[in-house]
C-alpha cells in the first residue's frame, strides 16, 4: 500500500502513463478522466493531473487564474541498481536527461523527465546508509 503521494501536472496523462509504466515499472490504480490519473511504485502514489482540468481537480487554476505548469526541480527519488545500465537503456528509448550520471558521497544519480519535463531522480546508493 502507498504511503506517499505526490502529484505531477503533465500536459497528455495518457503519454505520462505509458512512459512510467513502461520505462519506470509503475502501475495503473485508476485513470478516471483524460486529465487524471493515479499510479503506483511500491509505497509511492503518483497523482498526474493536467493543467486546467476543471474545479475540484488538483491541475485547476489557482484563485488569480494561474494554472499549474509542468517541470520545476523538485522531483521523486526511484532506487535503482545499475544506474549506468538503466540510463543507457532509457537514452535509448528516447528519455531525456538533465545532464549525466552524478557521482555523489552517498550514492550516485540521474535526473531523467518524463513527457511532460518532470524531473525523476534515478538514485543508486553506494553506502548502506542510503539504502532504502
Amino acid at each position: 500500500m502507498a504511503t506517499v503521494t505526490v502529484r505531477y501536472i503533465v500536459h497528455d496523462v495518457d503519454e505520462a502513463i505509458a512512459f512510467y509504466t513502461t520505462e519506470l515499472g509503475f502501475t495503473e490504480v485508476m485513470h478516471p478522466a483524460p486529465s487524471f490519473a493515479m499510479l503506483a511504485h511500491g509505497d509511492l502514489r503518483l497523482a498526474l493531473s493536467v493543467p486546467g482540468s476543471g474545479p475540484g481537480g488538483g491541475g485547476q487554476a489557482m484563485a488569480d487564474g494561474t494554472l499549474p505548469t509542468p517541470g520545476g526541480w523538485n522531483r521523486f527519488a526511484l532506487q535503482v541498481e545499475h544506474l549506468e545500465a538503466m540510463v543507457a537503456k532509457l537514452r535509448g528509448d528516447g528519455v531525456r536527461f538533465r545532464g549525466e550520471i552524478i557521482h555523489g558521497v552517498g550514492g550516485n544519480q540521474a535526473i531523467a523527465e518524463d513527457p511532460s519535463g518532470n524531473p525523476v531522480e534515478l538514485f543508486e546508493p553506494v553506502r548502506d546508509e542510503a539504502r532504502l
